[in-house]
């Protein structure tokens, strides 16, 4: 089992009203509690759920968008994701009703992001649809402008202005490639990240997807500001944009996780972009990215992303006693290298088994 910073064995962990009751040595735990449901995974390691912090355009939509085939990409991705581990994602849906209520059904949690354009009715249809979620339990929301670049100093103003008074949460591409940072320059006289900081949008509160065409002084602005950032590294590269500079963010404890964004990218889960991470970095700080840094870079750390008394019980599990993992000697070294979709067997979202031995428990497309 593995918690903050610590790998304990033979433990186990209690579930009560989808949150963590409790961790304790299983001896301990079978003697102070009677569970009316236990699940004995011997060989296995459980840790927090993985988290992709960024999946919109993670699957290359061959028809027009409508509500129907927004509900026709949600369901087998999120099926994909619970084989891979995740247990929370976020997406940036053209249908974002169609959107949450696949992944409530389902039993996922989402952030939703809210398109933001300068259409007069885009901040009011998002915060329209923000209020209607609001309190729920596995739907959460963020402002989702694409890129800077699309939208007038005056729109961007506008939400700054609805981003702090309501602390509400940003998700941007932001220099995603050579092209937009030219563009910037070009109608703006000044790199992205250097517009935002003037126009007061970079805050904790961005969740900055990309950033793969950087500078020592945007990654200096973007450690002063304390963005996140969502590391696309597959797709980054995929598509000849370059890699996010990941072991200068690390030195600078900016806050990072691990994103599927990008039509470059292969698949749904975060597994290689983990490995790409941690041969970037180093593989205690890419497992981290895979899952409490994901949860700050969508603000939801309070609640998931580590396995700690009173937050919500998004948990996988994973197979140690897999080929992939053998001979066994540094798990969670093992698990960053080696690991893979293969090695889970469960995931729990909000106590909720959604992934049984490797089985779907609900009825998702394969």
């Amino acid at each position: 089992m593995s918690i903050p910073d610590r790998l304990l064995e033979h433990h186990s962990v209690l579930i009560r009203d989808g949150r963590i009751l409790d961790i304790l040595p299983s001896d301990v735990a079978r003697a102070q509690y009677a569970a009316s449901v236990v699940v004995q995974r011997p060989s296995h390691l459980l840790m927090p759920g993985m988290i992709n912090s960024r999946t919109h355009d993670a699957i290359d939509e061959t028809t027009p968008p409508s509500a129907a085939s927004e509900r026709e990409r949600t369901l087998p991705g999120i099926a994909a994701m619970l084989r891979a581990g995740i247990t929370c994602y976020a997406d940036r849906p053209h249908f974002p009703h169609e959107s949450a209520q696949a992944a409530a059904q389902q039993g996922i949690r989402v952030v939703v992001g809210l398109s933001v354009a300068e259409h007069p009715l885009s901040l009011t249809q998002a915060l329209s649809f923000r209020d209607e979620y609001g309190g729920h339990p596995l739907v959460s929301t963020a402002f989702a402008p694409h890129s800077a670049n699309l939208l007038t100093d005056a729109t961007l103003s506008k939400l700054v202005t609805l981003s702090n008074e309501l602390d509400a949460g940003v998700m941007m591409d932001v220099h995603a490639s050579a092209s937009e940072v030219q563009q910037s320059l070009a109608m703006h006289g000044m790199r992205p990240l250097q517009r935002l900081w003037n126009l007061g949008l970079l805050s904790p509160g961005l969740n900055a997807a990309h950033m793969a065409q950087v500078t020592e002084q945007d990654i200096a602005l973007a450690q002063r500001s304390g963005i996140s950032v969502s590391l696309c590294l597959q797709g980054d590269l995929r598509r000849g944009n370059g890699l996010a500079p990941v072991a200068a963010f690390t030195a600078g404890n900016i806050r990072l996780g691990l994103a599927s964004a990008g039509y470059g990218s292969l698949s749904l889960d975060v597994w290689g972009e983990m490995r790409l991470a941690a041969l970037l970095s180093n593989g205690a700080q890419a497992l981290q990215a895979a899952t409490c840094g994901g949860a700050a870079v969508l603000g939801l750390d309070r609640e998931i992303g580590t396995l700690e008394t009173g937050k919500w019980a998004d948990l996988c599990c994973l197979d140690l006693a897999s080929a992939a993992m053998q001979p066994l000697h540094a798990p969670l070294d093992q698990i960053v290298f080696n690991g893979g979709r293969d090695l889970v067997s469960d995931v729990w979202v909000a106590g909720r088994q959604l992934l049984s031995a490797g089985e779907l428990t609900r009825a998702l497309p394969l």
